[in-house]
């Protein structure tokens, strides 16, 4: 039996149901699959962070992507990791310039909130990205080389200046993570990765950070980004 089938036969057993359409069976049914975008577009926010590095989404965050990201982070549906990190592979990829080694850095989370939801779904969609941009001969890998101070809120509600004030100063480099990371002897180009682009705030300061140890951020990846943030032109504002 081949993982596509035992997974919409569980799905089916569990009462499953497309998280697009509500189709009963599998969690994102082939139709709605098919209807995920296969590129990515730059995606600016406005007003722009000072200093951000060009972000890449590669969806709207609305109907069916926004109900993907929801079902994992919030209904624990692991089975979507796999779609959405199809997403963010194509958010990392699309016109990045071939060579060399490329480092995913997920965006962390709060520890009590991993701890609530029983896993970090942001780090499980960028390694599933990774894995499949492996797949395709790029040279990728994953590094959580971040962490978050204590004192960080929940974002929801706040608008851009609270959102760029909540996280000022936010975020501080994992000194073991980044030894392991071997930047030293093997140089990297480094890709900070994210669910969902709201106001750019929470990029900007991982970006910051990575940046403040000399690290080479080249873009931001992520898998949606809000209606309003979607630069049809590719350009800020």
């Amino acid at each position: 039996m081949t993982g596509t089938v035992r997974d919409g036969a569980l799905d089916l057993l569990l009462g499953g149901a497309c998280v697009g359409c509500a189709r009963p069976g599998r969690l994102l049914c082939p139709g709605c699959r098919d209807e995920l975008p296969a590129a990515a577009t730059p995606a600016w926010p406005t007003p722009v962070p000072a200093g951000l590095v060009e972000p890449w989404a590669a969806a709207v965050y609305e109907g069916t992507a926004r109900a993907m990201v929801l079902g994992l982070k919030e209904r624990g549906l692991l089975g979507l990791a796999g779609p959405l990190g199809s997403l963010l592979a194509a958010a990392v990829s699309c016109e990045l310039p071939r060579g060399g080694r490329v480092v995913l850095v997920p965006v962390p989370s709060r520890p009590r909130t991993v701890r609530a939801r029983g896993h970090d779904p942001t780090r499980a969609v960028t390694l599933r990205a990774a894995r499949l941009l492996r797949r395709g001969g790029l040279d990728v890998g994953v590094a959580s080389l971040l962490r978050l101070r204590a004192g960080v809120v929940d974002q929801a509600g706040l608008d851009a200046a609270q959102r760029a004030a909540n996280l000022r100063g936010s975020m501080r480099l994992r000194a073991l993570a980044v030894r392991r990371a071997g930047f030293e002897r093997r140089p990297a180009r480094l890709v900070v990765c994210d669910d969902v682009l709201t106001t750019g705030s929470t990029a900007r300061e991982a970006q910051r950070a990575l940046e403040v140890a000399g690290l080479d951020v080249v873009r931001v990846a992520v898998v949606a980004a809000t209606p309003r943030r979607i630069s049809p032109a590719g350009h800020p504002g």
